[in-house]
């Protein structure tokens, strides 16, 4: 088994949500049907691939990976689900490896950070083995998270099904700024999709298509955001503010900012601020600096695409 040459490196950007309608849970699998816009932003974690070092993970002829950000144990990182799967479904045949995580995005924040980890492994191996190909790292990523699928190409897109039927929608014709405001502690997203089964809030198969032919016809043209309003409801927004309290709080919070639309992100509890007008950037920027001492700290932001994120070899110093 031959080793990498050198280490190769990726972001792992997070998403936010540009609307999210839940439905029913499922009978086969027990995941929720949704219909969702995933964009990919700014905030990143960086992941880099490389042979394992001499020691305990090569002479046991495993791989190794270190994210000190995570609690528990590294076996149990999505990442490492991801380097497995994509090993066993290729049959890629290489010595063991580490893959170093430097965490930036939020745990448990509804941002996707455990599933833009897993994605960018699989785009790592990819590109580390020449082995696979997009629809097979769509394929494992549907078996990891409803999150991942979107996530192996960064950018934005329409998901339906459980995150795995996925429709490409054009970048926005221009940038714009988001506000991210994370909250002190996490939300387990089965714990909110099970709040939201408890108060009733699945829709019916019916109302979730035409939600979703309504979201690809307003973003078909590059919109930075919905132009109707209704687009931009987080069904699981009420089943986080049930379980969290105090999210309620930071939506005002966001919107007295300056945002032009607040929501909160996916299963939450992290609210989103967005500015999609004029210097919408310099205008979520100011934002930030106008809760200077918050805590957590705001984060600014803006969309990105896969380019961003492609996976690349590290120079060896000199």
């Amino acid at each position: 088994m031959r080793d990498l040459d050198l280490p190769l490196h990726a972001l792992a950007p997070a998403k936010v949500n540009l609307g999210l309608f839940l439905g029913q849970a499922r009978a086969d699998d027990g995941r929720h049907e949704l219909v969702t816009v995933m964009q990919s932003i700014s905030l990143a974690d960086e992941l880099t691939l490389q042979s394992a070092p001499d020691g305990a993970a090569a002479a046991e002829e495993e791989d190794e990976v270190v994210c000190p950000g995570v609690p528990g144990p590294s076996t149990e990182n999505l990442a490492a689900a991801a380097l497995g799967a994509f090993r066993d479904a290729t049959g890629w045949d290489i010595g063991p490896l580490r893959l170093s995580i430097v965490k930036r995005i939020p745990v448990a924040a509804g941002l996707g950070g455990g599933s833009a980890d897993a994605a960018a492994t699989l785009r790592l191996a990819r590109h580390a083995s020449g082995l696979g190909d997009e629809a097979l790292l769509r394929e494992l990523g549907a078996q990891l998270g409803a999150d991942v699928p979107a996530q192996v190409s960064p950018g934005r897109w329409l998901a339906a099904g459980a995150g795995e039927r996925l429709y490409e929608l054009p970048n926005p014709s221009r940038s714009f700024g988001l506000l991210v405001l994370p909250a002190a502690t996490g939300l387990a997203t089965a714990a909110v999709c099970a709040e939201a089964d408890r108060v009733g809030l699945a829709r019916a198969p019916q109302t979730l298509e035409g939600r979703r032919r309504a979201l690809r016809a307003a973003l078909e043209l590059g919109a930075p955001v919905p132009a109707v309003r209704e687009l931009l409801h987080n069904d699981l927004q009420e089943a986080t503010i049930s379980l969290c309290p105090e999210i309620a709080d930071t939506l005002i919070e966001a919107r007295e900012a300056g945002a032009d639309l607040v929501l909160v992100s996916g299963s939450g509890p992290t609210v989103i601020g967005l500015f999609p007008r004029a210097n919408g950037l310099g205008r979520a920027e100011r934002a930030a600096a106008g809760l200077e001492g918050r805590v957590p700290a705001p984060i600014c932001a803006t969309p990105v695409d896969a380019t961003f994120a492609r996976a690349m070899t590290v120079a060896e110093p000199g």
